[in-house]
C-alpha cells in the first residue's frame, strides 16, 4: 500500500504540482479555439437553439438527455466542494482562472465530444456505446493506451464517488451533528435503489432527468437572491477577483503560481474539458451530426463554471472572508472556516438560518448527481475493458460501497486517486485529439455551411 501511495503520489506531483497539466490544459484549449475560430463565441446562440430543439427520442436518448447526464457529473464533483477548496487556498483570483478554463477549454470538450460522436458503436436501434477509449482504439489502431484511458476513468470514478459521499456527510453533520453511518447508509440505500431498480430506458438517465434541472434551478434561485441583495458589494468583489488573480500584493512572494493551480486545477475537475470524461456521455446521444453533439458538450462547460461555480464562489466572497494566512481557510466573523462549513456559514450570512437546511439539501442533490452520472460513465469504461464477461454489477456494487465507505470516513488518499487517475485520462486525451482532430474540424465546417444554407 505504502508503495502505491508513493506512485500516486509522484505522479500527482509531477502532473498538479509540476504545472504539466496547467501548460497541456491551456496551451490545447488556446489552440482548439484558434482553430475552430472561436467557435464557443461565434456560434453560442445557434448552440442553445441545439438545446432547446431538442426532442426526446422514444428509442434514444436526446442532446438534452447527455446534457443532464453531463451535467450532473460536473456540477456535484466540482461546483461546491472544489470550488470552496479553490477558493479556501487560492483567495478569490483562483476564481478568474476557472473562468479563463472554462471560456477557452469550451472549443476543447467540443473537439473532444464530436470525435466520441464519430468514433463510437452502435448496439441498436438508437442505441449507442462509446468514449475516449473508443476514440483512441480506433484512431491509434492499439488499444493499450485505450486500456488505460478506462482503468483510470474507474479509478477516477471511484475516488470521485467517496469525495461526494462524504461531502453529503459533512454537511449534514456539520448541520445537525447527525451520525454520519446512518447518513452514509441512507445515501447508499438511494444509489442502489437507482441503479439497480427496474425501468424501461436507463435507470440513471431516468433519474437524472428528474433531478438536475430541479436542482439546478433551486441552487441558482437562492443564488440571485444573494446577489440581488449584495449588489452594491459586486463591484468591489470583482475588483478584488482581478486584482487577486495576478498575484496581488504578493504577486513577488511566489503565491501567484498557487492561485492559477488552484483555479485550474478545480476547473478541470469541475467543467472536464480536456480530459474527455464527458465523451461517455456524449457518444450515447442518438442524433446523426456529431458537431451538434459537440456544441451541447461545449455548452456544458460554460454552464458549469460561468454559472455554477460563480454562484458557489459568489456566496462565499459576498459573505465578507478573509484569507487566513497560513491555513487553507477563510476568516468569517472571527473563526478560521473550509470546506462544507465555509460554505454552510457563508449562506446562512445572506439567508439566516434556512441557508444551512438548504446546504444540506443541495449538497445531497450535487453529490448524488455526480455519483449516478460516474456509475453510468463507469459502465462504459468497464464494458470496454471487458466485453464478453458481465463486470458492471461488480462495479455498480463497489460504487455503493465506497458511497457508504466514503461517507463514514474522510480518505486522502482517496481523493489523490481521483486526481490521479484524472490526471492521467487528461494527459492521454489530448495527446489523442491533438494528434485527430482533423475529423472533428471537418464535421464542424460541414455544420457551418449547413446553418448558411438554412
Amino acid at each position: 500500500m505504502e508503495i502505491i501511495t508513493k506512485v500516486v503520489d509522484s505522479v500527482n506531483n509531477l502532473l498538479w504540482g509540476k504545472n504539466i497539466l496547467v501548460v497541456m490544459l491551456i496551451g490545447t484549449a488556446v489552440y482548439f479555439t484558434i482553430r475552430t475560430r472561436f467557435m464557443q463565441f461565434r456560434l453560442f446562440g445557434d448552440i442553445v437553439k441545439i438545446l432547446g430543439k431538442s426532442e426526446k427520442n422514444k428509442k434514444g436518448i436526446s442532446s438534452l438527455e447527455t446534457f443532464f447526464l453531463g451535467t450532473a457529473c460536473r456540477v456535484g464533483a466540482g461546483n461546491i466542494a472544489g470550488v470552496v477548496a479553490a477558493v479556501s487556498i487560492g483567495g478569490p483570483g483562483s476564481l478568474f482562472w476557472m473562468w479563463l478554463v472554462a471560456l477557452l477549454g469550451s472549443s476543447t470538450s467540443f473537439i473532444e465530444s464530436t470525435l466520441a460522436v464519430i468514433h463510437r458503436d452502435k448496439i441498436g436501434e438508437g442505441r449507442y456505446i462509446g468514449g475516449t477509449p473508443w476514440v483512441l482504439k480506433k484512431r491509434l489502431n492499439t488499444k493499450i493506451p485505450a486500456l488505460v484511458y478506462a482503468v483510470s476513468s474507474i479509478i477516477c470514478y471511484i475516488g470521485v464517488t467517496q469525495v461526494m459521499s462524504n461531502s453529503v456527510t459533512e454537511s449534514v453533520a456539520s448541520a445537525y451533528n447527525i451520525n454520519p453511518k446512518y447518513v452514509a447508509g441512507v445515501l447508499a440505500v438511494i444509489v442502489a435503489s437507482i441503479i439497480f431498480g427496474k425501468s424501461k430506458r436507463d435507470k440513471i438517465i431516468d433519474a437524472l432527468n428528474k433531478i438536475v434541472p430541479v436542482m439546478a434551478a433551486l441552487y441558482l434561485g437562492v443564488v440571485i437572491f444573494v446577489i440581488v441583495t449584495n449588489i452594491t458589494s459586486f463591484p468591489v468583489m470583482f475588483k478584488d477577483i482581478f486584482y487577486q488573480a495576478f498575484g496581488g500584493k504578493e504577486f513577488l512572494g511566489g503565491s501567484i503560481g498557487g492561485i492559477i493551480m488552484q483555479g485550474v486545477r478545480r476547473g478541470l475537475f469541475s467543467n472536464e474539458a480536456g480530459s474527455g470524461n464527458s465523451n461517455y456521455a456524449a457518444a450515447v446521444v442518438d442524433i446523426d451530426e456529431p458537431a451538434k453533439q459537440g456544441m451541447v458538450q461545449a455548452l456544458g462547460v460554460f454552464v458549469d463554471t460561468l454559472i455554477i461555480c460563480s454562484a458557489t464562489a459568489f456566496v462565499i466572497l459576498l459573505a465578507g472572508v478573509e484569507k487566513a494566512v497560513g491555513t487553507d481557510g477563510m476568516i468569517l466573523d472571527g473563526r478560521v472556516l473550509s470546506g462544507m462549513t465555509l460554505f454552510q456559514e457563508s449562506l446562512k450570512t445572506h439567508v439566516g438560518w434556512i441557508g444551512i437546511p438548504f446546504t444540506v439539501v443541495t449538497i445531497f442533490f450535487f453529490s448524488l448527481s455526480t455519483i449516478l452520472a460516474v456509475a453510468f460513465y463507469g459502465k462504459s469504461a468497464v464494458n470496454f475493458i471487458n466485453e464478453k464477461i458481465n463486470l458492471n454489477f461488480f462495479y455498480q456494487i463497489i460504487i455503493v460501497i465506497m458511497v457508504y465507505i466514503g461517507g463514514i470516513q474522510q480518505n486522502f488518499f482517496v481523493w489523490s486517486l481521483a486526481d490521479f487517475g484524472l490526471g492521467i485520462m487528461t494527459v492521454i486525451n489530448i495527446i489523442c485529439i491533438l494528434i485527430i482532430s482533423k475529423d472533428a474540424l471537418v464535421e464542424l465546417k460541414k455544420y457551418e455551411a449547413k446553418l448558411r444554407n438554412k
